[in-house]
Parts: structure tokens; C-alpha cells; sequence
């Protein structure tokens, strides 16, 4: 059966509609858009989240547009039987009939403040050359074309380039006789490079200067669009924006165009012949609340019909985590007290936490504090919603993981820390307590290593299993043989040496419903290693000294019984 081809990695509108991709219709966005009539809008959403080809989307729509020639081009068809179309000539009037500077900074990600300047200035300067066909006549004087070129060219300094996007602007008024339609994509993903390479306030400096000039004392400005994931302080980018109107994931407009809502989900699926699938697309990917539209990752949706269209039997998988380095939840694993990491253990099992939220923030401030760090995580996709409350002017919000993608980004992110904590620690002590048969010695390191530690089996014995094996690792001559076969059972953990004149160590475990019954739980390991026989392979083999360990858990809390 032939299905129209999936939007992977496409955000050009007009070569997605053109080449018959599947598309799920958000035009409404621009009825919205016109009856808001807000001159300057900044829409922050998480990555991936169609920011890019919504921007799109409004340029073909809006622009009256032009080849190098000056030939005329003509993208009503990119729009045919969209709901749009269908919301009157109030709407559809502003087809075709404006100017578009469309502009993205996403490319800003380099190393030093130079090298990135010189990589927007190509763009800025790709801008100036879609728009060339206003040199070819009189309508820009001669020392206009001349700016013009050399915007185009790369000849004029990186600090000219802040006004750029406002000579721009003018020069396009000029020959269209009308007001332009600014459109500026992923505007602080150059901030955020520039904080980590250490050059952000020159960084602030040139987006404030060039946002200043393009958004504020712009007279040729019609209305602007700018999309990002993070809200930046007016006072730190758009200081004196008086017309701005900032669209946050808090916000109650907008909400279902960015991401696709329940009723999208299942239409796609019903097209892809997927209804099956479903429930399993709803576990994974659905979650997100932007205002009061529930939404879902929409780059997982596809890649997830994408994959199982092809083989319906595959595992669903973290496709958004694929999409970054997810490093700010290594940072905020990094960062955290015990406080912190049992929030981090309730978020995990499901549960929900409440964080002031502020929505003005600065990426040198996101390190600052647990409550920045929280902030940012919220507001980049990483928790969702649940309610709010406001108390002495402050919003609080219950939040918690949004699906099993984020989950398994914190599994994943956790399980790296904590073999990173198991390779760094010093195993001495713990390994003289079990040749020295301590028990109590042995008891106090492994509840010193579950108190350090993250959970995210909710405290199973395979968890545990997990714990006492990265211990155990690296203790010389011996190595750590785990559910292998022996006697009548399976044992959970045997120290085998090298050598059968050393003592070979039997471990097996329990989990405790309370800590009362840590002890009884602990004994109870003992006896199955013995009614189990799990010596009888290794006495058969030659080895004389056996020593055996039950050991008891209960939430961080372990009991350790010798024989």
C-alpha cells in the first residue's frame, strides 16, 4: 500500500507540500496570529517541536515573494484545501501580500565569539541575497545598493551587522510599499553556545543590538514572529520591546500548534494503518501540556510511524533524546543534594513535584540555583505541567515526567552517573570486610552507597543486584560471576579467585518488606543458598574455603548475615 511519504528532518514548507508530504494541518496558527494583531511575538517551545516549520509556513503564506530575476512567485497552491482556506477573505486577503525577512540563528553554535559571527553574518548575509531583485532599479538609491552588496558580500564588520536586519527592512519597504514580516528562528540557541564557551555578554550585547534596531525602532516593521526554547529576561535581550507578547508553554494561546494534539495522533495512525499502535504511542510520547492543550512530541510521533510502518513488531524508542546531548540532566544529577535526589526518585516512580516557576531567565543564570535549574528543565521539555498556584505573586507549579521518552532519558543519564560513582570509588574498605568476614563494615558501605545513589527500579531486587555488582567489581584475583547456574538454582553473586586455595564468596539477596524484617530477610538468604546447594559446583571443583553472605534490603537501608 503507498502512503505519503513522512517529514523526517523537513522544515522548508514549500518543498514539504510541493513533494506530497504527509502533513498535519496547523494553518489555523495564522488566523490566531492575525486576530492577536501583536506587532513583536516570541513563542518558546522545547526542540523539536515544529518551531522551524511553522515559521515556514507563515513566510509562504505572507510573502510576496521573488526570484533573483524579479519574476513573480506564486505559492497559494502550497496552501489548497488547508483549513485556512477555509476561515474567510479576512484571513486569505493577507496571501502573497507582504515582504518576509525570514532569518534563523540556529547555526550559531561555535567556539568563539569570531567564529560565530562569521557563521550568522553567511546567513544574514543569504537573507540580503534572497532579496537581490530589488537592485534592478531605481527604486534604492545608489549608496542604498551599495550598503545592500556589501551586506550581501560579507564586506561590512560583524558590529554593522546589527543593523542589518533594519536596513533590510527599509530597503524592502521601499520597493513594496509596504510594512515587512520579520520571522526569527531559534534566537537563543547563539546565547546558549555562548555561555558555555565563555563569550555571552558579547553574545547579549549583539542580539540586544540588533533586536533593538529590528524590533523597536523599526517604522518599516509590520509585525515580527520569533521562536526559541528559553525565554530571555527583557532586561538581558528585550530591553524597551513595549509590543512584545512572549507565548510560553504557561501560556493559554497557541497551544496545540506546536506539537500534535490526541485527535492528530489518531488520525495519523488511522492513515498509516497503525490503530494498534496507538495505546503504545500515547505511553511514550504524549504528555506535554502548553497552556490547556495537551499535546505530544511530534518528531517522536513520526520517526515512531515512520519505523513501524515498515516492521509493526519493533520497540518504541527515545527518539527526542537522539535530538541533544540531554546534558542538563547529568548537570542537575550532578548537582544534586539528598533532597534533590529523592525528588528525583519520586519523579521517576511517577510521582510529581511542586517549583517556582519564573519565566524570565538568562542561560548564566540556569546554574545558579536548583530552582533556575528546575525552571529550565521545565520550559525545555523535560517535565510537564500539572497545576498551578500562585502565592505572594510566585507560581507554583506541580510538575512531573511527561512519558516513558523523558523517562528513559533519566534512566539512561542516571545509570551513567552511577557507574561513573562506582569506578571512582575507593573499594578497599569493602573489599577488607568481606575477606575479614566484618559484617557490620560490610553493612555500612553498601548503605553508604544506596544513600548516594539515584533508584530507578523502585527498589526491585535487580536494582540491588545492579548495586552489589558494581561493587564487587575489581576486587584482585577475583571475578564477579552473576546468576550463574549452580546446584539446584540460580545464584545472585559469586566472588570466584583466580586460585582455589583463596575463599570463594557466595551472595545472595532479599528484599525486606520494612525494616524490621531486614534480619529475618537476611537469614532467609542464607538458608536458600544452603537448601539450594549453590556451594556443590564449586566444592565439586576443587574449591575448600567457601564463606557465604545473605544480604537484606530495604529502601536504603540493608542488613548482612554471615556463614
Amino acid at each position: 500500500m503507498d502512503y505519503k511519504p513522512l517529514p523526517i528532518g523537513y522544515e522548508n514548507f514549500n518543498r514539504l507540500m510541493s513533494e506530497d508530504y504527509y502533513y498535519i494541518d496547523k494553518t489555523l496558527f495564522i488566523k490566531e496570529l492575525l486576530d492577536n494583531k501583536t506587532m513583536v511575538n516570541l513563542f518558546t517551545r522545547p526542540r523539536r517541536f515544529g518551531k522551524t516549520l511553522t515559521l515556514s509556513m507563515l513566510r509562504y503564506f505572507f510573502e510576496d515573494a521573488y526570484d533573483f530575476r524579479g519574476n513573480k512567485e506564486d505559492y497559494r497552491q502550497l496552501f489548497d484545501g488547508m483549513k485556512i482556506m477555509e476561515a474567510g477573505e479576512r484571513y486569505t486577503k493577507h496571501m502573497g501580500g507582504y515582504p518576509v525577512v525570514s532569518l534563523t540563528l540556529k547555526s550559531g553554535k561555535q567556539s568563539t565569539f569570531q567564529s560565530c559571527m562569521k557563521e550568522l553574518r553567511n546567513y544574514f548575509a543569504l537573507e540580503f541575497d534572497r532579496h537581490q531583485y530589488i537592485l534592478k532599479d531605481n527604486c534604492l538609491s545608489e549608496e542604498e545598493k551599495k550598503r545592500f552588496r556589501d551586506y550581501m558580500n560579507l564586506k561590512l564588520e560583524a558590529e554593522d551587522y546589527k543593523y542589518s536586519l533594519k536596513f533590510l527592512c527599509d530597503c524592502l519597504k521601499k520597493w513594496h510599499g509596504k510594512d515587512v514580516i520579520v520571522l526569527l528562528d531559534e534566537y537563543d540557541v547563539p546565547l546558549e553556545g555562548a555561555y558555555h564557551y565563555g563569550f555571552y555578554n558579547d553574545m547579549v550585547d549583539f542580539i540586544r543590538e540588533l533586536f533593538g534596531s529590528t524590533l523597536k525602532t523599526n517604522d518599516s516593521l509590520n509585525f515580527a514572529v520569533i521562536t526559541g526554547c528559553l525565554r530571555i529576561s527583557k532586561e538581558s535581550i528585550f530591553a524597551g520591546l513595549n509590543n512584545l507578547d512572549i507565548n510560553s508553554i504557561m501560556s493559554i494561546s497557541y497551544g496545540e500548534y506546536f506539537g500534535f494534539t490526541d485527535m492528530e495522533v489518531q488520525k495519523i495512525c488511522e492513515d498509516y494503518h497503525l490503530e494498534q499502535k496507538y495505546q503504545e504511542i500515547k505511553d511514550w510520547y504524549n504528555g506535554y501540556y502548553f497552556g490547556e492543550a495537551n499535546v505530544y512530541n511530534p518528531w517522536s510521533v513520526i520517526k515512531y510511524i515512520k519505523d513501524h510502518k515498515v516492521r509493526t513488531d519493533v520497540f518504541p524508542v527515545s527518539y527526542w533524546a537522539n535530538t541533544s546531548s540531554n546534558a542538563i540532566v547529568r548537570t542537575l544529577i550532578d548537582m544534586a543534594d539528598r533532597e534533590v535526589k529523592d525528588e528525583i526518585e519520586l519523579l521517576i516512580a511517577g510521582g510529581s513535584i511542586e517549583k517556582p516557576v519564573h519565566e524570565d531567565i538568562t542561560y548564566d543564570e540556569v546554574y545558579e540555583s536548583m530552582d533556575n535549574l528546575w525552571n529550565f528543565m521545565f520550559f525545555t521539555g523535560y517535565f510537564k505541567k500539572i497545576s498551578e498556584r500562585f502565592e505572594d505573586r510566585v507560581c507554583y507549579v506541580t510538575m512531573k515526567i511527561p512519558d516513558q521518552e523523558v523517562l528513559y532519558i533519566f534512566e539512561n543519564k542516571i545509570r551513567s552517573w552511577f557507574e561513573t560513582k562506582l569506578k571512582n570509588r575507593n573499594p578497599k574498605i569493602l573489599f577488607d570486610a568481606i575477606k575479614n568476614k566484618k559484617t557490620d563494615i560490610i553493612k555500612e558501605e553498601i548503605r553508604k552507597m544506596l544513600y548516594d545513589t539515584i533508584s530507578y527500579y523502585d527498589y526491585h531486587e535487580n536494582f540491588y543486584h545492579g548495586v552489589l555488582a558494581g561493587l564487587l567489581y575489581g576486587m584482585e584475583y577475583y571475578s564477579v560471576k552473576s546468576n550463574r547456574e549452580n546446584g539446584k538454582g540460580r545464584t545472585d553473586i559469586v566472588l570466584k579467585p583466580l586460585y582455589r586455595e583463596l575463599t570463594v564468596y557466595i551472595f545472595e539477596f532479599k528484599i525486606a518488606k520494612n525494616e524490621s524484617k531486614l534480619q529475618d530477610a537476611a537469614v532467609e538468604a542464607i538458608r536458600q543458598i544452603n537448601d539450594k546447594k549453590y556451594d556443590t559446583e564449586l566444592i565439586n571443583d576443587g574449591y575448600e574455603n567457601i564463606v557465604k553472605y545473605g544480604i537484606a534490603f530495604c529502601g536504603k537501608d540493608c542488613y548482612v548475615v554471615m556463614e
